[in-house]
């Protein structure tokens, strides 16, 4: 393999295993900030527990999250320095506010919560729960707007090449809020975030299923099995819808990505909406057929049954048109993945509405091996979003090809992915380990509950 090659292979790996890590820990900074509303506002020490257990796992998730984080931060000098020349001046301001909210704002009001919850007011540790899911959003929002511009970049200018033309060296920052709020940013922020969301209820629900079933800390597990389980079914039907509308921002501004997404190869007026097929190769000779909804594509994308839906063919230079198979393969897998979600949660809701949620075995075991589905959906989601914007790394300024560091030899990079590969391995062990632990261990037992103590250290022990 060439350089550019692998360097995309380290990226993506890199990128893909960090990502697990802020999913998780976005959606419990949500469900922190909740618990913590319910323990100030009801006094109940239940939520006092709960809140802390949350943090806990909060903080495991967050320290691989930064170790990971940073290894993939150092590969935009190692390895892509051209494309950081190229787009520094605009990616200065939001990598480093990133940093800010990720590693300060968080960091902080997180080590209140579990150290210092003792030694402040109510009203404080509340306002510091509120304060780690505020710093977990701006984060989020910040990676966004650099990614985002890498989709559809606005507020810049090029230079020394005004035209933007092959001789363009760096991108010139012309308009701040322009940039920030490009046409893809609030689309791509709110799709994601309730995707995080959702990872964040799964995760714990399935640990509180796992509780319920083994009847182990149920006071605490049945409340926040009953939080997740709504936060999860709401945030299932808002990402559906969120999603849609970032669809619809794709079509309208990089239309040879949703083209390769949907598998229209020829532009076509009533365009079926494709639900199972073999994927369309590289040569998109015809429309992907399978299973389909007939007109359903045009209906939804122009609210007109016989909608023209542009194909791949509106380009007709090929080596502009994004790996069709994988972006198609990665888009369809997700949306199956994601109504799998939405399905088991209708049934959890449904249950939670008979009020006989828990004596349903079979959907609590369920719940427990559901927990990684959504981050499948949005590790499926990324690489559509970034293998469908190929072959540019800044869509219509700068080529992948381009934006690798002109000293970087294929060995280099190959060596430095093995050892990135046995790192992550060893982290992601120790994650693992980690959180098995901390699951294991449970929330802090009842004050007065008899057997706490010999239960807690049972539990550590197990």
């Amino acid at each position: 393999m060439d350089v550019v090659q692998l360097s995309r292979i380290q990226f993506a790996l890199t990128i893909s295993f960090h990502f697990i890590f802020p999913s998780i820990t976005i959606g419990l900074a949500g469900l922190i900030a909740m618990t913590e509303t319910l323990r100030w506002r009801t006094k109940r020490e239940v939520y006092d527990r709960m809140s802390v257990f949350l943090t806990k796992l909060f903080a495991v998730t967050f320290v691989i999250g930064v170790v990971s984080g940073i290894v993939m931060e150092f590969q935009f000098g190692t390895n892509w320095s051209t494309f950081s020349g190229y787009v520094g001046d605009i990616f200065g301001a939001p990598l480093a506010a990133e940093g800010v909210f990720a590693f300060f704002l968080e960091s902080a009001f997180v080590g209140l919560i579990l150290f210092g919850r003792d030694r402040v007011s109510s009203t404080v540790r509340w306002i510091a729960g509120l304060l780690v899911a505020f710093g977990t959003l701006m984060s989020a929002f910040w990676i966004l707007v650099a990614n985002s511009f890498m989709q559809t970049p606005a507020g810049y200018s090029c230079s020394p090449d005004p035209a933007c033309g092959p001789t363009t060296t760096k991108l010139v920052l012309t308009d701040f809020w322009a940039a920030v709020f490009n046409p893809s940013t609030l689309e791509r922020f709110f799709h994601t975030v309730s995707a995080c969301y959702v990872a964040g209820s799964f995760f714990l629900m399935g640990i509180s299923a796992w509780y319920v079933l083994r009847n182990r800390h149920l006071d605490v597990a049945r409340l926040s099995l009953r939080m997740a389980i709504v936060i999860a079914f709401a945030g299932s039907g808002l990402m559906f819808v969120s999603g849609d509308f970032q669809t619809r921002e794709v079509q309208a501004n990089q239309p040879l990505k949703f083209a390769a997404m949907e598998g229209i190869c020829k532009t076509e007026n009533g365009a079926a909406l494709t639900i199972i097929a073999v994927p369309p190769g590289q040569d998109c000779a015809a429309n992907a057929g399978g299973i389909a909804v007939p007109n359903g594509l045009s209906l939804m994308s122009d609210l007109d049954p016989n909608g023209q839906i542009k194909g791949l063919d509106q380009e007709p230079d090929t080596s502009l048109w994004p790996p069709v198979a994988t972006t198609f393969v990665g888009f369809h897998l997700m949306v199956a993945v994601g109504s799998l979600m939405l399905l088991l949660m209708l049934i959890g809701v449904f249950f939670l509405w008979r009020r006989s949620v828990e004596t349903h075995r079979w959907w609590l075991r369920a719940a427990v091996l559901a927990i990684p589905l959504p981050i499948l959906a949005i590790e499926l989601g990324w690489m559509v979003a970034e293998v469908g914007r190929q072959p540019w790394i800044v869509q219509g300024l700068m080529k992948t090809t381009a934006g690798v560091s002109p000293g970087v030899s294929s060995t280099d990079v190959a060596v430095s992915l093995v050892g990135i590969l046995v790192m992550y391995t060893l982290l992601f062990s120790l994650w693992l380990y980690s959180l098995g632990k901390e699951i294991a261990r449970g929330p802090e037992p009842a004050p007065g509950a008899v057997g706490a103590v010999a239960s807690t250290a049972s539990a550590g022990g197990h």
